[in-house]
């Protein structure tokens, strides 16, 4: 089955060229890492008593600032939509007011934004369900929205400028946070902002993984994925890219791995070392990750620290074979795995498609078409693999036994990350939203 052709209504390169101030914020380097910052704690509401939960999906919608409310199996019907930036003119103002982070807040708009600000990217609920814990790459920060209000709980500024990937431990207690331009993941108490503890990492930090049920954090570096030095023998430009894993009680680095030396081992000196979305199997013996620049997906096994097999995955026609045009270095964005790890689905991003994959084969089912997917994730009852179209403002669900379409449902304007959390039974969304 032919993917479809690109979405016309979604330019996929980089502008022909950035603004100068946006250039030089994105080029310079990062601002050493100083003392965690201060946790800006704003007046809490007065909180209801514990109420039953209900299981759910947030979709953040990165262009709007909003997160849309969606039923997490079934038929995936919007429950609400959720302003995640009520506070959005008082944090312009404070960027407009200091010429450093109004250049990186330009840069950022211009290059990983695509001519947007970035205003959601991650999201988890507290433990309670009675907020929202959102990344604002934009605005640099980590906030907590009162879900039955729309107010702000507490905001924690992140080191540098800009926020991004998050990660909830398993018992919903702490949320890891990378800063992309501070090469530091924060470790934040998911119900106050306060920072328990950070670690360095590599360069442009991205996607973070408790493990060993909230033992250690692996967080994946990517580098610098917004220059047009994308030919493969400019590779050195992008940077140190790695994995760090950190104890994640003490914050003590307890082994980085290079994928550089294990790609080549494996031979495959033409890939990326830049690890992008990646997956554990249920037991934790493999990891599965996609890479830059690249149509498929790498399997490593975690006990012999080696790469065990990679999978390329079929190409569009119709995908421009120009790395520039490539958004932020990704061709292939968005992975997960099912409940009993048979399965693998992928986000096909720049070839407007996804597939289930079977993992004992490595070989990729039914293409179903679908426009710049961004991301892949799971749905409450394991069922199905819950795929963000970007280019369509829609999600849309793959059942994982037959990896045939389910159903698609409206979303707000650039949806990326999707995430099952949890709301009071009978929710309605705050007046604002």
């Amino acid at each position: 089955m032919t993917p479809a052709p690109p979405h016309p209504s979604r330019p996929r390169g980089r502008r022909a060229a950035l603004a100068a101030l946006a250039a030089l914020a994105l080029a310079a380097p990062a601002a050493p890492v100083a003392a965690a910052p201060r946790v800006a704690q704003l007046p809490q509401a007065a909180q209801p008593a514990a109420a039953a939960l209900q299981e759910v999906m947030f979709v953040g919608n990165n262009w709007d600032g909003t997160a849309d409310v969606i039923r997490s199996r079934g038929d995936y019907a919007r429950l609400g939509r959720i302003n995640v930036v009520p506070d959005r003119a008082q944090r312009l103002r404070e960027i407009y007011l200091n010429p450093i982070r109004l250049a990186f807040f330009l840069g950022i708009r211009q290059g990983p934004g695509e001519g947007h600000d970035q205003l959601v990217d991650d999201m988890y609920t507290t433990p309670d369900g009675s907020a929202l814990v959102v990344s604002r790459p934009s605005f640099a920060d980590v906030v907590a929205i009162d879900l039955a209000t729309g107010a702000l709980r507490w905001r924690f500024p992140v080191s540098g400028y800009r926020s991004d990937h998050m990660a909830v431990s398993p018992d919903g207690t702490r949320v890891a946070v990378s800063a992309s331009t501070g090469n530091t993941v924060h470790v934040l108490d998911i119900r106050t902002g306060q920072q328990l503890g950070s670690f360095a990492t590599g360069d442009k930090p991205h996607e973070n993984i408790f493990t060993d049920g909230g033992r250690y954090v692996w967080n994946m570096s990517i580098g610098e994925v917004n220059t047009d030095l994308d030919a493969p023998w400019l590779d050195w430009t992008k940077g140190d890219r790695r994995i760090t894993i950190a104890d994640a009680t003490t914050f003590q680095v307890v082994k980085v791995i290079d994928m550089r030396s294990r790609l080549d081992a494996a031979g495959r000196r033409d890939l990326s070392d830049a690890v992008r979305p990646a997956v554990f199997t249920p037991d934790g013996s493999k990891l599965y990750f996609q890479v830059s620049f690249f149509n498929g997906l790498v399997e490593y096994d975690v006990a012999t620290d080696r790469i065990t097999r990679v999978a390329t995955l079929p190409k569009n026609p119709a995908t421009s074979e120009d790395r520039t045009t490539w958004v932020n270095d990704s061709r292939h964005h968005g992975l997960s795995v099912s409940p009993d790890g048979g399965r693998l689905c992928v986000a096909g991003t720049m070839d407007d498609y996804a597939t289930v994959v079977d993992r004992a084969a490595l070989r990729e089912g039914t293409l179903v078409p679908a426009s710049k997917p961004y991301w892949a994730t799971v749905s409450g009852d394991g069922q199905d693999c819950v795929i963000s179209e970007s280019g369509a403002d829609q999600v849309t669900a793959i059942n994982f036994a037959t990896g045939q379409k389910v159903t698609s449902v409206p979303v707000g304007d650039h949806p990326q990350r999707v995430r099952i959390g949890h709301l009071p039974v009978g929710w309605t969304p705050p007046a604002a939203g």
